[in-house]
């Protein structure tokens, strides 16, 4: 079984991959203090509760935009899963795709490994609008090169900065509005809410206009990320979900740099 790990600045999301299944997943919060051991100690007991053994693990694979995470990272697969992982953005791990940016190195690891598994579960060209700390849209050309992309604020960093810095302004969580329902807020969480769901909806559909007018405009867009479900529903400008599109991307990296494989 492929062990994938991608560590994003919120969350690092751990998966058990067999064949091309993602059988088990798991999440933690990203803290850059958490040491090897403290690792172990919590993914075996939850692997334990699936009935599952670290012997099971024959490779392992990690994506991360958090640079002080990789090495305790990469010694938890070298200490505990008994093998060396592959580490998106080294040197040594072909990601197969032609990156056509002025410096390669500054993309983040998740949106490389996304434009990967978009190409090759989806074709091209593409917009990957990922829903994550940051939102970000990213191209993918028809022959599978990524092109760039453009990098929002996310939706809950919008929401804690209008709340720490608004005295008078409530946390809220964000949520789609009932169908029917007016943008026109009648209290301050309703307006609120409609600003941040219906700003980022807007924010979507004109930037995914502005992409398609520049590259072309016949582009299929894929959202994912938690929060995709909850916009892609209420937008046209979103065709589908693709919610493990970083696992099966890491997956696909890994098929292509294990033993053999070239």
């Amino acid at each position: 079984m492929l062990l994938t790990i991608d560590a994003g600045n919120t969350n690092t999301v751990f998966a058990l991959i067999e064949d091309s299944d993602i059988v088990e997943q798991w999440r933690i919060s990203t803290g850059d203090q958490r040491t090897v051991d403290e690792y172990m100690v919590w993914i075996s007991n939850l692997m334990a509760l699936s009935g599952r053994s670290p012997d099971a693990v024959s490779g392992a694979i990690i994506a991360s935009v958090v640079p002080q995470v990789v090495w305790p990272l990469t010694q938890l697969c070298k200490k505990y899963f008994g093998c060396e992982p592959l580490v998106v953005g080294e040197e040594n791990v072909d990601l197969g795709v032609d990156i056509q940016v002025t410096n390669p190195r500054e993309v983040g690891a998740d949106r490389l490994v996304n434009a990967v598994a978009g190409h090759a579960l989806y074709g091209g060209p593409l917009i990957v609008v990922d829903f994550g700390t940051a939102t970000t849209f990213d191209i993918v050309g028809k022959d599978g090169a990524y092109l760039g992309g453009v990098i929002c604020p996310g939706i809950n960093l919008s929401l804690r900065a209008l709340h720490l810095a608004a005295a008078k302004l409530p946390r809220i969580a964000v949520e789609a509005p009932k169908e029917g329902k007016p943008v026109t807020g009648k209290t301050t969480q309703e307006a609120m809410q409609s600003g941040v769901f219906w700003g980022y909806v807007s924010m979507i559909e004109g930037l995914v206009a502005r992409l398609k007018a520049e590259h072309g405009g016949n582009m299929k867009v894929l959202a994912t990320g938690g929060l995709a479900p909850v916009f892609a529903n209420r937008t046209t400008a979103i065709d589908e979900v693709a919610g493990e599109m970083t696992l099966q991307g890491l997956r696909l990296i890994y098929d292509r740099n294990k033993p053999g494989a070239r």
